[in-house]
């Protein structure tokens, strides 16, 4: 009867007990998985955490570093870059001295060719190849060569203030590429964990564009130093070389316009040392073609004194000799008149050969005469001269040297 009242979907009591331990068995078997997990969850977090902040630190140390090495690098470019600017600036001024030196060189040359074409306007004997335009010719060269050196020089020193122009771009360059990532770094090195405005982005970890590495980096700055201190050292060599090319030209110019002016003086004095000796020839020479006529003059006197008496007596004789028959007598009269004649033409004789003793002469009257005509070719011949020599004493004297002291030769 009790088997049949029991409901066989029913579970025995015993199982019930065993269900129960089974559940509470389970659950403390899942508790304590449960707390494994929590308890290597909490490891893991804590291991994590120290791993992180390791790393963030080390991120830290190294953005530190290299914030440090751009300071380094960029104070290396600011002091390189300071450098260059000084140097172009103090090669610019040497640049004006050039010019200026180049500019000042045209005058002495235009005064030195101006001298060369006056001086061609000698003439005669004074057209010659003397000590003054042997001077002239070599200052024209210096000049010349003075001025394509100071062209040579002038071009090398645009071509270096280029260079040193073209490596103050590549430092300015650099620096401002160094400034954007100094920014960018003092940035990075600001933010923390708790910074707002901090969000995850993507593709950061993607290397894009032209990476190079830390090598490639401190070289490419090395290289720009590099180019600087050479150009640099080179606006300091061109200096030097500048200076002294500018010394040197000086001094020769002055040399060289010392030397022609030297020329001049010697040669003025020269001129006019032989104006005063042709002087005083043609001096000499109208003293004697005075004296010679006086001297003409007196024999041709002399001579026209006697020709009356001459005249008279011949004419005398010339009518007696028309006397007829008997009257035509060789008598006193006649005998008188013919030594009248005679004697006249005697003195006639004597007087001039008196004359030409006391004046030393060595030929009679005709001979006086042809001296006379040669002594006035002379004189001619000798003022001719003495126009040549003053011509020659207008070109030196006036034209050039006059023109030469408007030369000044200074330093630059």
């Amino acid at each position: 009867m009790a088997g049949l009242l029991r409901d066989a979907s029913k579970f025995h009591p015993s199982e019930w007990h065993n269900a129960n331990r089974m559940q509470r068995a389970s659950t403390e078997s899942q508790k304590s998985r449960s707390e494994c997990v929590i308890a290597e969850s909490w490891r893991l977090v804590d291991e994590i955490e120290k791993t992180t902040q390791k790393t963030q630190s080390d991120v830290n140390k190294k953005i530190e570093q290299r914030r440090e090495e751009i300071k380094f690098w960029k104070q290396e470019l600011d002091n390189k870059l300071e450098q260059i600017v000084h140097e172009t600036e103090v090669l610019l001024t040497f640049k004006k001295r050039l010019e200026r030196a180049l500019e000042s060189c045209k005058e002495p040359l235009v005064v030195a060719q101006k001298c060369l074409l006056y001086r061609q306007r000698r003439v005669g004997i004074d057209s010659v190849h003397d000590e003054v335009e042997q001077e002239l010719l070599k200052e024209a060269e210096v000049l010349q060569g003075i001025i394509a050196l100071l062209g040579r020089t002038l071009e090398q020193t645009n071509e270096q203030i280029r260079r040193n122009r073209s490596a103050k771009y590549n430092l300015e360059m650099d620096l401002k590429d160094k400034f954007t990532a100094l920014t960018i770094d003092d940035y990075c090195a600001s933010l923390t964990n708790d910074t707002p405005h901090i969000v995850y982005a993507d593709n950061a970890t993607k290397l894009e564009g032209n990476f190079v590495s830390p090598e490639d980096w401190i070289d490419f700055s090395t290289i720009n130093v590099e180019k600087a201190d050479k150009q640099r050292n080179n606006s300091l060599a061109l200096k030097a070389l500048i200076n002294s090319i500018l010394s040197q030209t000086a001094n020769d110019m002055r040399k060289q316009c010392e030397m022609v002016n030297i020329a001049f003086r010697n040669r003025v004095k020269e001129v006019k040392d032989a104006k005063r000796k042709l002087e005083t020839f043609l001096a000499m020479v109208m003293d004697e073609i005075a004296s010679q006529e006086r001297n003409i003059a007196a024999l041709k006197k002399a001579i026209a004194d006697k020709e009356g008496p001459a005249k008279v007596a011949q004419t005398r004789l010339e009518a007696r000799n028309r006397r007829p028959n008997v009257e035509l007598c060789y008598d006193t009269v006649q005998c008188s008149l013919m030594n009248e004649v005679q004697e006249i033409t005697e003195n006639i004789q004597r007087q001039v050969e008196m004359t030409q003793e006391e004046n030393l002469l060595k030929d009679a009257l005709a001979q006086a005469e042809t001296e006379l005509k040669r002594l006035s070719c002379r004189q001619l011949s000798l003022e001719e001269e003495i126009k040549v020599k003053e011509n020659t004493l207008y070109i030196d004297e006036v034209l050039c040297m006059q023109m030469r002291e408007s030369v000044c030769i200074n330093n630059y």
